[in-house]
């Protein structure tokens, strides 16, 4: 991954991390802490409808997503990385990493990858069962734990605006920092 990175601080490349998060109400929340005498009380959702988030994300801080409350099928990653393409400078030279999930190894998604490389996009993969090389989970594990608050799942569509409101932020109001 170390030459990739090089690659891009010497401007060959821009690198991207691409994955899919998913967020519903029925989040995995273990405790929360609230004042003495004043406990905060959720309604416990068994089931709940799914925002899906399919996001390009690079170390500089720049995030490309969109989202979508269907299921995510390799036809849904194709439409994120044409939304991707569609955005960037026709002559720069990216190169996106993602894992080996099977919608990301589908026929269809390599038949495309073979036309991205023509639009100048290279496709990565990550080592099997290494997601910590996949720099957008750690922004999925900050959404999700650190930055949503908890009023944010109190119904679907107040978890839909808050995780909007975040993501839209990214790289002003919310950043990390990969050095």
């Amino acid at each position: 991954m170390s030459a990739l990175q090089a690659w891009e601080d010497q401007g060959i490349a821009e690198l991207y991390y691409f994955d899919e998060s998913g967020f519903s109400q029925s989040s995995a929340l273990p405790y929360a802490w609230s004042p003495v005498g004043k406990p905060l009380e959720m309604t416990a959702y068994s089931r709940s409808r799914r925002l899906n988030v399919l996001g390009f994300l690079n170390r500089q801080g720049k995030l490309v997503y969109q989202s979508t409350t269907e299921s995510v099928t390799t036809e849904t990653v194709i439409a994120a990385f044409d939304h991707f393409i569609a955005q960037k400078a026709p002559d720069t030279f990216v190169i996106v990493v993602l894992d080996n999930a099977s919608i990301h190894r589908s026929e269809s998604f390599q038949r495309k990858r073979l036309e991205w490389l023509g639009q100048r996009v290279h496709v990565v993969y990550l080592s099997t069962y290494s997601p910590e090389l996949n720099l957008i989970e750690i922004l999925w594990r900050q959404v999700k734990y650190a930055w949503l608050p908890l009023t944010a799942y109190e119904s679907f569509a107040t978890l839909r605006s808050e995780v909007e409101r975040i993501l839209s932020g990214y790289g002003t109001e919310y950043a990390i920092s990969f050095a």
